[in-house]
């Protein structure tokens, strides 16, 4: 029997593939509004990032998240994804995954084996 295929996506931050279910998407609507979409299935534009603060931050630092979406981020949506992301981390925390050093190993072997 063969194994289940997996979808994967790329991290617009880090650029590293993961399952699609260990991503979080964030959609730009047909209106023009930019949101998370925790369900995957909103219709719109979307871009993946991973569930880890640094991605986050380098994200909407280095402007990935408007490339992607292909839309300019104003200041509201930027704070709305902000608090996101911080609510991300504190609930990653809560539950005892999502370490930063669990998170650097992974890259580092996932750069490697890609070397």
């Amino acid at each position: 029997m063969r194994p289940r295929h997996v979808p994967e996506r790329t991290c617009v931050a880090c650029r590293l593939a993961r399952p699609k279910r260990e991503m979080t998407r964030v959609v730009r609507g047909t209106d023009g509004s930019v949101d998370v979409d925790p369900t995957g299935k909103r219709s719109g534009r979307g871009a993946y990032v991973c569930r880890q603060q640094t991605c986050w931050e380098q994200a909407l630092k280095r402007r990935a998240l408007d490339r992607a979406l292909k839309t300019e981020l104003n200041e509201p949506q930027r704070e709305r994804l902000r608090a996101f992301a911080a609510s991300l981390e504190g609930a990653a925390v809560a539950a005892g995954t999502g370490s930063e050093e669990e998170y650097e190993s992974e890259t580092s072997e996932q750069t490697a084996a890609i070397q």
